[in-house]
């Protein structure tokens, strides 16, 4: 009887065991989803509106738009740029302690 529940319990879980993989419950995760670091999510930013809010997957900020620069937090206000942007901000000591050094996404070759 045994083997017979085991099987069964295998066939359950397996389905589960494979979207686990596709999407993920600490990596891979999708924008909206909470997170803890950016590394977690797909778009390589963990975002949170202020100091009190959840954070969640977030997309890179796109030209024009406000950004931080990479950070060792992982944790962001503002996302980093897309791939090929550059975050023109005036970094200080105060502003990199206090992951408040904010820009604007530019193309680099403009």
């Amino acid at each position: 009887v045994l083997p017979a529940c085991l099987l069964l319990a295998l066939l359950l879980l397996a389905p589960a065991l494979l979207a686990q993989e596709e999407r993920g419950l600490i990596f891979n995760l999708d924008i909206g989803e909470l997170c803890l670091q950016s590394a977690q999510c797909k778009s390589g930013c963990c975002h949170r509106p202020n100091g009190l809010s959840l954070a969640r997957c977030a997309p890179k900020a796109a030209e024009s738009q406000e950004c931080s620069p990479k950070s060792i937090y992982g944790v962001y206000y503002k996302c980093p740029c897309e791939s090929g942007l550059s975050c023109d901000v005036d970094r200080t000591i105060v502003g990199s302690i206090t992951n408040s050094d904010f820009g604007v996404c530019k193309d680099p070759q403009e």
